[in-house]
C-alpha cells in the first residue's frame, strides 16, 4: 500500500513540472500580430458578358513581430494597390468558387510578399486573410 502511494505521489509531481515546462514554452512563443487594411477593399473583376462584377472584401495582415506593423502603416497604399490588382484580375469563376477564393489569398500574399521585399529587404508578412469576401 505504501508503495502505491509512493508512485502516486512521483506520478503527480512528475505530472506538476511538466505542466509547468510546458506553460514556459508556451510563454516563449511567437507573438502574432495583425494589421487591418481600411477602408475594405472595393472592386470590380473580369465577368462574362456585359454584366459588371464588383467583390468587397476585408483584409488582414499577420506578422509574427509587432515592430513590422510600422512597416504595414507605411506601406498600406503600396499594398492595397498590389491586392486591387490581383482581385481585378480575376475570373468571375475563380471569385465565386470556394478553392478560388483560397487560391486568390494565397496570390495576394504572395504577390504583396514581393512588393514589401523589395521595398524593406525583409519578409513581412506571415499570413493575409480575408475576413469579409462578398461579391455581387
Amino acid at each position: 500500500m505504501k508503495s502505491i502511494h509512493t508512485t502516486l505521489f512521483a506520478l503527480f509531481f512528475s505530472l506538476l513540472f511538466s505542466f509547468s515546462a510546458v506553460s514556459k514554452e508556451e510563454g516563449d512563443s511567437v507573438k502574432f500580430s495583425y494589421f487591418t487594411l481600411e477602408p475594405e477593399i472595393t472592386t470590380n473583376f473580369i465577368t462574362d458578358g456585359r454584366k459588371l462584377g464588383f467583390i468587397n472584401v476585408r483584409v488582414d495582415l499577420m506578422v509574427d513581430n509587432p515592430s513590422l506593423l510600422e512597416i504595414l502603416k507605411y506601406h498600406q497604399p503600396l499594398i492595397r494597390d498590389t491586392i486591387i490588382e490581383v482581385l481585378s484580375q480575376e475570373s468571375e469563376m475563380r471569385i465565386k468558387s470556394l478553392a478560388g477564393r483560397e487560391a486568390i489569398r494565397k496570390l495576394c500574399l504572395e504577390k504583396v510578399n514581393e512588393v514589401l521585399l523589395a521595398e524593406t529587404n525583409q519578409k513581412v508578412l506571415s499570413d493575409l486573410l480575408f475576413t469579409k469576401y462578398l461579391y455581387q
